[in-house]
């Protein structure tokens, strides 16, 4: 996907969440404004949407003197996560469909995003989740695929939902003990998306092999991943990708036998994808 004009309005949007995260300064708050105003004027629009955003984060970050600008944030997030995971570990070990159960919980942890046009809250997703269909619904062709392949990439996307990915591969892992499975997280902070570090530290590690994709950008842009994320997203029999920005990137798709699993949280994604905002996707292509 290339940026539209919404896009433009998304990430001005954006930098404003920025100042608020870091409790900028009346000063500081109008200077990123202001900076961002100004940088949007010359967005480049053969670009996606994440890779437009990887250029703004990174001047923000510089502007508020920090590395992870949303630290604090992903690790309230992490921690509010956390509360679910015991009654979500017990619904997918009870459930008729363990499968269906698992992908389902995978996509409920894709609510949290701080870079959404629209917001959903976790605690109504969670009560919801048992009850809504996909808009897009290939998860028996995705249990098919997976039944044959021996090999499973699952690209991360935002922290806190890295936890709710875990519980999903744990069942995936237990159905289909024939595949190796890979965790992929980003490169760099980036918005609130999960880094390796942050994988590592909520053992994800044991539940699948843990890889930096080497991406500075909120979404997996294959021309700067690492030479052993390309080799991995080139060779994996299956590839799962989460979240929106994944799909901007990653849309159209590259290659055969890969996943979208998200939420729909904009107009623009919602127009690509052909489903209306708060949608539940699970799309094989």
């Amino acid at each position: 996907m290339k940026i539209e004009n919404a896009c433009v309005e998304c990430i001005i949007g954006q930098s404003l969440r920025v100042a608020d995260a870091i409790g900028a300064d009346a000063a500081l708050r109008k200077k990123i404004n202001d900076d961002v105003l100004a940088m949007s004027k010359d967005f480049d629009f053969a670009k996606s949407p994440p890779e437009v955003a990887r250029e703004v984060y990174e001047h923000l970050a510089v502007l508020a003197g920090k590395k992870d600008l949303y630290d604090e944030v992903k690790r309230h997030s992490s921690e509010k996560a956390k509360t679910f995971i015991p009654f979500l570990r017990g619904q997918i070990a009870k459930a008729e469909d363990p499968f269906l159960t698992a992908v389902k919980v995978a996509v409920a942890g894709n609510v949290i995003d701080l870079a959404a046009e629209v917001s959903f809250d976790l605690d109504t997703e969670i009560d919801k989740l048992f009850h809504t269909h996909f808009a897009h619904d290939d998860v028996d062709a995705l249990r098919e695929r997976l039944a044959g392949a021996k090999t499973l990439l699952y690209i991360g996307d935002n922290a806190g939902e890295h936890l709710f990915d875990a519980l999903a591969i744990e069942a995936v892992a237990a159905l289909y003990p024939q595949l190796a499975i890979t965790y992929m997280t980003r490169g760099k902070p980036i918005i609130n998306d999960v880094t390796f570090d942050e994988a590592m530290a909520d053992g994800l590690a044991e539940v699948a092999t843990l890889v930096d994709s080497g991406v500075d950008t909120p979404g997996f842009v294959y021309e700067r991943a690492s030479e052993e994320a390309q080799r991995l997203f080139d060779e994996s029999d299956v590839v799962l990708t989460k979240g929106m920005g994944n799909y901007e990137c990653l849309s159209p798709s590259p290659r055969g036998d890969l996943v979208y699993l998200l939420k729909v949280k904009c107009n623009v994604v919602s127009r690509s994808i052909g489903a209306e905002i708060g949608s539940i996707i699970c799309k094989l292509v």
